[in-house]
């Protein structure tokens, strides 16, 4: 099957910072390894679950992919052509087919902006010469996409009249307004309630199936990646440890880490109530 994102070796280290004394020192400098020497290929039409705790890295390999921050080495290829070292320039037809869901879906929309003028906004940078009422288009028929109704209605709100569980839709529907190849989404339910999670995720798996959108799915708990992904990659430390169907890493896992994170996931179970603390 073919690839929409393939990375290659990438690479990032940050220099730690010292005292004055140690910057004019002869001795070695510092790094930490935020990602270290990083292979993965995305799908088309995929779900790929980056996954490990917080701070192994996940975040800053989403940033070099989107190149937000440089790589220090390495290679990234979006649908076949190689954007490492593309000018900005370059990279506005990339920026319009990848796009971003934030974590937090409070501080990721203007609260100064209706919900019409907060989806509309990536079609007035990149589609500024189109009529104003196709644009409006759009945003209804992105709205209806994720399931906010009545579209007219919702599209004259503020952030602020909306809840958790429909700001993080109105910010996928910003991020399909422009109809991307690959949605990078940087943990998109963990902080919203429990009950409204399970809602995201179906919502994104159905635009999945039905848009044929490949997705890198950034995330710390491993029963969310379960249930919406494909394939899964274990980082810690800036590396990935395993990788491969997220049914036979899940399910069968080779390296401790991996199975460290699976004995974290907490289970229900009511005979916990009486069950003696000392066993």
């Amino acid at each position: 099957m073919d690839e929409i994102l393939q990375v290659d070796n990438l690479k990032k280290y940050f220099p730690v910072k010292k005292t004055l004394r140690e910057i004019f020192s002869l001795a070695n400098k510092q790094y930490i390894k935020a990602v270290d020497n990083v292979s993965f290929r995305v799908e088309k039409g995929k779900v790929f679950v980056l996954a490990g705790e917080s701070g192994s890295g996940k975040t800053t390999l989403a940033r070099l992919i989107l190149r937000a921050i440089e790589a220090d080495s390495g290679r990234i290829i979006f649908n076949g052509e190689d954007i490492t070292t593309k000018t900005d320039k370059e990279l506005r037809n990339f920026r319009t087919k990848v796009q971003m869901v934030y974590q937090d879906p409070y501080t990721s929309l203007n609260p100064r902006m209706k919900i019409m003028d907060i989806v509309m906004e990536p079609l007035n940078i990149h589609n500024k010469k189109s009529p104003k009422t196709e644009r409006k288009e759009k945003v209804f028929r992105s709205l209806e996409d994720v399931r906010l109704k009545p579209v007219e209605e919702i599209a004259e709100k503020f952030p602020h009249m909306l809840s958790g569980g429909q700001r993080q839709r109105v910010a996928l529907a910003r991020s399909l307004v422009l109809t991307p190849k690959l949605i990078i989404a940087d943990e998109p339910v963990s902080m919203l309630d429990v009950s409204v999670r399970a809602e995201i995720l179906d919502l994104m798996k159905s635009l999945k199936d039905r848009l044929q959108i490949s997705c890198l799915y950034i995330t710390h708990d491993l029963s969310t990646s379960r249930y919406i992904g494909d394939e899964i990659a274990i980082m810690h430390a800036g590396k990935i440890l395993e990788a491969g169907a997220i049914d036979q890493v899940l399910l069968h896992p080779v390296h401790p880490y991996t199975q460290a994170l699976i004995d974290a996931i907490s289970e229900p179970d009511p005979d916990n109530l009486h069950r003696d603390q000392t066993d």
